[in-house]
């Protein structure tokens, strides 16, 4: 292939040069078990606490709030599956939203099984969950609230401040899936009343396989992996330093260009959309036109198939999806495309193309010519357009 123009930077990015320089010496040189008393494995220690300060910093955190897991469905399943445990005595009732991603719902599911009952909150037309749905789910045997920060597939960034205020307010834990949104777009865990929060390294140009759960001081969680006493005795474990080390370097770089980055992404973002919107006929752009994650686009093209555009893309050296990466393989329509309101005939025909540090502007022309030229010829051979053209010509 001549040609790649990477825009499924959602699913995940290319681990930056600094970062794979920063963690090669803990495969090598560095290689200690942090958990051993010698000095030259002990030293490891004093690393992972350097890169827990870094990470609390970018979050307005305490350093000792912040525990590394093996990314975000980690996370999220330990703070909704702990959260479950440790607060039954005082309820078992969750609230959650429908446009979640699957290690939250699927979590839930597994909650359920298990005598839990779970509020799935709708949402708008944008993909926007109203805080006053919120506060009027909660219930006396509410124990947990669970709203991601921004979606994952249309990229509309939720009210979390507000919701976080409601949750103390009735003082109801608040956990947010930050996955997307860690290190894209500013989050202070005060301002926000957020008592656990989870990411990934892989989302910011860090390694797979690395992540944390922000957890506020005073959370009685428990523990979700059992075995050692790593993590302050909350998740068992030698530590995978090289993958710290690589989290730290990710997030400190990206905190460090948050600003401009999200003024260029946003930028090619809106002049993608826009492109799109004046020379494709028949689509509609999912999620919130303005709170939206800065390198998001996901339209919706009627009567085409969306994976059979993702291939003939991929024939052109155009990487994209048609939502998230966890569910590539299912052919059932997004969930998060049918509960903003799409027929599932409109949401077959999804597209999520997310921008990285490296996209250009003849990078998102290249690919307006090839899905224009794609459309047409998908088109072309769709019986459901031709009736529809056909009626459109009988209404002139």
């Amino acid at each position: 292939m001549e040609k790649l123009i990477y825009l499924d930077n959602a699913a995940t990015t290319k681990t930056a040069p600094e970062v794979v320089e920063a963690m090669l010496p803990y495969f090598t040189e560095h290689f200690g078990n942090p958990s051993s008393v010698y000095g030259f494995a002990a030293a490891n220690k004093e690393v992972i606490t350097k890169q827990r300060d870094i990470i609390a910093g970018v979050l307005g955190a305490k350093n000792n709030e912040i525990y590394f897991t093996a990314g975000g469905t980690e996370s999220d399943n330990w703070a909704l599956i702990a959260t479950a445990e440790a607060y039954a005595s005082k309820g078992k009732h969750i609230i959650t939203s429908k446009i979640e991603h699957h290690a939250v719902l699927h979590t839930c599911e597994y909650l359920e099984k298990r005598g839990y009952e779970v509020t799935y909150l709708d949402v708008d037309e944008n993909g926007l969950v109203r805080p006053e749905d919120v506060e009027a789910a909660i219930r006396p045997d509410t124990i947990l609230i669970s709203i991601m920060f921004a979606n994952n597939e249309i990229g509309s960034i939720q009210p979390i401040q507000e919701i976080g205020k409601i949750a103390r307010a009735h003082g109801v834990l608040f956990h947010t899936d930050a996955v997307q949104a860690f290190a894209q777009i500013p989050i202070n865990v005060d301002e926000c009343c957020i008592d656990m929060l989870s990411a990934s390294g892989h989302k910011l140009n860090g390694p797979k396989g690395i992540g944390f759960l922000y957890i506020r001081k005073g959370v009685k969680i428990r523990s979700f992996i059992h075995g050692g006493a790593q993590e302050r005795k909350r998740r068992a474990g030698t530590e995978n330093v090289p993958g710290i080390v690589g989290l730290g370097k990710a997030v400190e770089l990206a905190a460090a260009s948050m600003e401009e980055r999200a003024g260029k992404e946003s930028g090619l973002r809106d002049y993608l959309i826009g492109r799109i919107e004046a020379e494709i006929p028949y689509c509609r752009l999912n999620g919130d036109r303005e709170k939206r994650l800065p390198n998001n686009v996901n339209f919706s093209f009627q009567f085409i198939e969306g994976e059979s555009l993702l291939i003939m893309l991929d024939m052109k050296g155009i990487c994209a999806s048609s939502g998230s990466a966890c569910t590539s393989g299912s052919l059932d329509p997004s969930h998060v495309l049918l509960a903003i309101g799409l027929p599932h005939e409109i949401a077959h025909g999804s597209l999520r193309m997310t921008l990285g540090a490296d996209t250009t502007k003849e990078d998102l022309d290249y690919t307006v010519d090839c899905l224009k030229e794609i459309v047409a010829q998908l088109r072309s051979m769709s019986p459901l357009y031709e009736d529809f053209v056909k009626k459109q010509e009988k209404n002139k």
